[in-house]
């Protein structure tokens, strides 16, 4: 189990280096790994296609599964579009659900206008099956290089629910056929039943707020941090042009540094036990920022 302020694994974006197979060398990628010392600067250079730092090559000790991180991004207020087949000609502002729920079956039960060509489509469609996917895009809340951090895309069968939408709304369900995560942890294949069975991270409504509260008034611990992955500059923390919250889940916090000469690293921070409210979520924090300081 790792320490308060453990970090277990860095990856830097100094350099570029040969793509791995079936992999685009345009960024950095980062994990988790397992030591109960403070690791000192792991790197990779294998890079995904938004730039973003990502696990490989080390042991991944604690992280949300696959499943656990699509059902996150739903529940999320992340941006969302549902593309139909053969519906090419709405706006990507007419498709995008207003309010996106699971139901107990894992089928999404997305709301939109009654007007919208979403709804159109699928009273058309009536007894035939109409495929559709919903694209979820998680962009940081705070503003860092590589601002993306993560896509999910859930496939599956339209058709309209009626009855359970306000007046001038329609709800329509998503059956799910299959899902797809490309995130700050991976690319991942999801099947129906581990997303219906999955529960999404109990930090999901309030991450957003407290990376948002690190970066605007804890900018000194933050910096702090420095020391931990060993990468303080010259004159302690001074190397580092910025040093940001970047994502937060129960297993621990994960940090984007950037240097002076505009290089990126992330690393991450586990927390001793998985955290499930703000309560032990604040314990945890004080524990990572006190370990940073001594």
């Amino acid at each position: 189990m790792s320490r308060p302020g453990n970090t277990s694994h860095i990856t830097d974006s100094t350099k570029k280096a040969e793509p791995a197979e079936g992999v685009d060398s345009t960024g950095p990628r980062n994990g988790a790994g397992t030591g109960a010392q403070q690791a000192t600067g792991h790197v990779t250079e294998v890079r995904s296609d938004r730039g973003q730092p990502r696990p490989s090559g080390l042991e991944i000790a604690r992280m949300p599964s696959a499943a656990e991180r699509t059902r996150t991004l739903v529940h999320s207020t992340c941006s969302s579009v549902l593309l139909i087949t053969g519906l090419d000609g709405a706006r990507p502002e007419q498709l995008m659900p207003r309010v996106r729920n699971v139901g107990p079956e894992g089928d999404l039960f997305l709301l939109f206008p009654a007007d919208s060509p979403a709804v159109r489509a699928a009273t058309h469609a009536q007894d035939d099956e109409l495929s559709a996917v919903l694209e979820l895009t998680d962009v940081a809340p705070v503003s860092v290089p590589h601002r993306i951090r993560g896509r999910a895309w859930v496939t599956g069968w339209l058709t309209r629910v009626p009855g359970l939408a306000p007046p001038g709304s329609m709800t329509l369900r998503l059956e799910v056929n299959e899902a797809y995560v490309d995130d700050l942890w991976g690319a991942d294949a999801v099947e129906p039943e581990a997303f219906a069975a999955a529960e999404p991270d109990p930090m999901v409504r309030d991450e957003t707020e407290l990376l948002q509260h690190l970066h605007a008034h804890h900018g000194e611990q933050m910096r702090s941090l420095c020391g931990l992955v060993g990468r303080p500059g010259p004159d302690g923390d001074r190397g580092m042009k910025s040093v940001t919250p970047l994502a937060l889940d129960r297993f621990g916090l994960r940090v984007r540094f950037q240097d002076t000469a505009g290089h990126c690293f992330d690393a991450r921070f586990e927390f001793p036990e998985p955290v499930a409210d703000l309560v032990q979520l604040r314990r945890a924090m004080r524990r990572l920022f006190e370990a940073a300081s001594d």
